[in-house]
């Protein structure tokens, strides 16, 4: 056993806990983290990057399933489901194993075993048996903790018929049906996937629409992309009983149809992705006083608990659930502890995607809340149909949708579907968040033939100056 002091202790190796690390060792702390399963937690190894892999084979089976529109010949065209799942857990063990190198060459000491906190200032690291493997005392620490998939409640997952998002990457075989309950990113995302390689995929989603946080142009596109490709789209339904009796699973929907009030669907197995929980049981925190509302620990703006010493990021306070505002949260953290002056994060600049095909992008208000805040608005819409990049690529599907504030001209949401969408958003990540007004941004010349021109057109006809509809 050993007994170690460290400036900070990060509890978690995630996306949030492995970056507030280096940030706070390149700022000259001495570092410890603590993680209890692999390194760099759920998005490295079970989320963001193994599921891109995935969905980069579906892309590539599209692809090649459709190369003779491109004046191509592939004949036979088939995949090896097996050598899917393994590229795709290939890919996440390099990058864990990456992070293992950044903890080496930042001087950073990790502690395997499930970290708890026994006073404001020591932690105790445990094995899968229970012994104490470590004893750390730090002046300050970062819970990063994250979250886990949220079960239905009276079904548990068993990682067969009601599967987690989880074990949706790592099936042993492709299933022929699934039933998809909950259409947020992480569900849209896997329907995609499966449906791309021939499963028959059908979407629950109790909200009136997919992706139901993104704007309501934007879903409508692409729902009727998903019905194109026999994708099964239920909203306004609830989920009313599930079956394992027989040897797939019976999921009962209430739906909004007065003919059909009831339907049963039948599946091989149905993957449950209706949010998340925290991971904040059996850490300490009741022990020293750290305030936990709903599941989520609470926080101040700069991410400090109601215990002086002790911050929180990522998915452990609550939404938004994403890897890049936890690893925000993570640098903010640091510079704080590190005194560094920054300013809190703009929790209503970050860029949301969702990549399915065609992927979904947005930053800021949809239209309906930017009507509700703000009253007069300028909306420009440009559909990548008449983007000269866009045809040549075979990806014309989809558009542009740029909402600015008539006072100000500057620019308070923005919406992309398109194959590239989550690419594209970055550019007006950086518009917004610059606060470049309406009439700077049309007059920013963008290369020719570009993707990226749709944003300039999109914002020019908002102020019915476009050239190109």
């Amino acid at each position: 056993m050993s007994d170690s002091n460290f400036d900070l202790v990060v509890l978690g190796t995630g996306p949030g806990g492995y970056v507030a690390a280096i940030r706070a060792a390149q700022l000259g702390m001495k570092v410890g983290v603590v993680e209890q399963n692999e390194i760099g937690g759920v998005c490295l190894n079970w989320g963001c990057i193994p599921t891109k892999a995935l969905l980069r084979s579906a892309e590539m089976y599209r692809a090649l399933s459709k190369s003779s529109d491109y004046g191509l010949v592939a004949e036979n065209v088939s995949f090896d489901f097996s050598k899917i799942i393994k590229r795709s857990r290939r890919t996440a063990k390099r990058l864990s194993k990456g992070v293992e190198y950044l903890f080496k060459q930042n001087g950073i000491s990790a502690f395997q075993g499930k970290g708890k906190l026994v006073s404001t200032s020591k932690i105790t690291v445990t094995d899968n048996n229970g012994s104490t493997t470590d004893e750390l005392t730090a002046k300050h620490i970062i819970i990063a903790t994250g979250a886990r998939p949220r079960p239905i409640p009276g079904v548990p997952f068993d990682g067969n018929r009601i599967i987690s998002s989880k074990e949706a990457m790592a099936l042993d075989q492709m299933p022929s049906s699934m039933i998809v309950i909950g259409a947020g990113a992480i569900g849209v995302e896997f329907a995609y996937f499966y449906s791309a390689l021939g499963c028959n995929v059908t979407i629950v989603e109790m909200l009136p629409t997919i992706l139901p946080i993104e704007d309501g142009e934007i879903t409508d596109i692409l729902t009727k992309s998903f019905k194109k490709t026999k994708v099964k789209v239920h909203t306004g339904t609830r989920v009313q009983n599930i079956d394992l009796s027989g040897a797939g699973v019976n999921v009962t929907i209430k739906t909004e149809d007065a003919e059909e009030p009831h339907k049963t669907l039948e599946a091989d197995t149905a993957l449950v992705a209706i949010g998340v929980q925290g991971n904040y049981e059996g850490i300490g925190l009741e022990e020293i006083g750290i305030q936990v509302e709903k599941g989520w620990i609470q926080v101040d703006p700069n991410l400090r608990t109601g215990v002086g010493n002790i911050y929180a990021i990522g998915d452990i306070i609550g939404p938004p659930w994403l890897a890049h505002v936890a690893s925000a949260e993570g640098i903010h953290a640091a510079e704080q502890i590190a005194g560094v002056s920054t300013k809190p994060l703009d929790y209503d600049s970050i860029p949301a995607c969702t990549y399915c095909h065609p992927q979904v992008a947005s930053i800021g208000l949809t239209e309906k809340q930017a009507k509700e805040k703000f009253g007069d608005l300028r909306i420009g819409r440009f559909p990548f149909q008449a983007n000269g990049k866009s045809l040549a690529m075979g990806e014309s599907t989809g558009l542009v949708k740029l909402i600015y504030d008539a006072r100000s001209n500057e620019l308070v949401g923005a919406h992309i579907i398109h194959a590239e969408a989550t690419e594209l958003i970055n550019e007006l990540s950086v518009i917004k968040n610059s606060k470049i007004n309406g009439h700077d941004f049309i007059k920013t010349i963008h290369a020719h033939p570009t993707l990226s021109e749709a944003l300039m057109e999109a914002a020019a006809e908002a102020y019915d100056e476009a050239i190109h509809i």
